[in-house]
């Protein structure tokens, strides 16, 4: 739900007692969500349970949707990290389609599992992020790239394909109030429609169709 985590050149290193702090209030926050819930944690709560100030807080993650911002990107640089270097199907070494398939299923269960995270981490003051599925629309183009297939405009297919995997997801979010995350049926029943569309996408044409 976030922007791309894998960086694009040479990061600049942090001073070692900023990565401690970050790595200290990351620890603190992923403890007050699995003890109290998304709900609880506050800037002022996180402060006080990581043994550090208030302004160290504020300037790590700025708002305390910043807070859910910095959890999930730590969590999709450990999906990133499966999607490159992990076993297939969801790493290297399968068919692209294959692939595809396994990512959208890994991907659907991602978004289902944080959840909670995920909608905190939207600030209801600013526009919902519809445009920040980067990492899902390039791994899509790349996969779709390799299929050997006549697809045209890959990277608007792309675009489209990402929207069909994490659009229901990101509506479901922005609803005011969902009560709960989608039902483990309903997270096989995208799953498994993310599966027929790919299959019917990357079919290999028969040749031409007549209808009576």
């Amino acid at each position: 739900m976030t922007g791309p985590v894998v960086p694009f050149g040479k990061p600049r290193a942090e001073r070692a007692d900023a990565v401690r702090n970050r790595e200290l209030l990351l620890c603190a926050a992923r403890a007050m969500v699995a003890e109290e819930g998304v709900e609880r944690v506050t800037m002022d709560g996180l402060a006080e349970r990581a043994g550090l100030g208030k302004g160290t807080v504020f300037r790590r993650f700025g708002t305390r949707a910043g807070i859910f911002r910095a959890l999930l990107d730590a969590d999709e640089a450990c999906f990133q990290r499966q999607v490159m270097q992990g076993p297939p199907p969801l790493g290297p070494g399968a068919d692209p389609v294959t692939r595809m398939i396994a990512y959208g299923r890994a991907r659907i269960a991602f978004l289902r599992d944080h959840h909670a995270i995920v909608r905190a981490a939207i600030d209801r003051n600013e526009p919902t992020p519809a445009g920040e599925f980067t990492i899902t629309r390039v791994h899509l183009r790349m996969l779709l790239s390799r299929t050997g297939l006549a697809l045209h405009d890959l990277d608007s297919l792309a675009v489209q394909l990402t929207g069909a995997l994490e659009g229901p997801t990101l509506l479901y979010l922005a609803q005011p109030e969902p009560a709960a995350p989608p039902s483990p049926e309903v997270t096989e029943a995208l799953a498994d429609s993310w599966q027929l569309l790919v299959e019917r996408l990357t079919r290999p044409e028969d040749g031409p169709e007549h209808t009576g």
